[in-house]
């Protein structure tokens, strides 16, 4: 998969930032500040294509059984995070599910007057 059609689908949800807060080769998609999903662009050149997403944990659990590009998340919290390996059984549609699953638990957990705010942008 080509990395622009996540960083596209990304950046078309409301109020998402990208940023590069740890170094220069991890991307992260932000909404409200709080990272929903995040990439290392080197390991992605090289082959090795996979993204953290937040998740609910029973969910996780579940995606984990059922998929094994779905793991816990690559150096983050082992309960709310799942890594997903791309290029294998993990279609788009599943994975645009997933992406939105991450997005909509970071948004729901933000301020009321963060939501207001980013209801605001354009």
């Amino acid at each position: 998969m080509d990395v622009h059609v996540i960083y596209d689908y990304c950046l078309n949800k409301k109020g998402t930032v990208e940023d590069f807060p740890f170094d220069e080769e991890t991307l992260t998609f932000k909404v409200g500040g709080k990272i929903y999903l995040l990439l290392n662009l080197t390991k992605w050149e090289q082959g090795n294509c996979f993204i953290n997403l937040k998740c609910d944990p029973e969910r996780a659990e579940e995606l984990r059984a059922d998929y094994n590009e779905i793991t816990p998340g690559y150096h983050m919290s082992k309960k709310h995070w799942n890594s997903v390996q791309l290029g294998g059984g993990v279609q788009w549609s599943l994975l645009k599910d997933l992406i939105d699953h991450s997005y909509e638990l970071v948004y729901n957990s933000l301020t009321k007057k963060l939501k207001e705010e980013i209801e605001g942008i354009n």
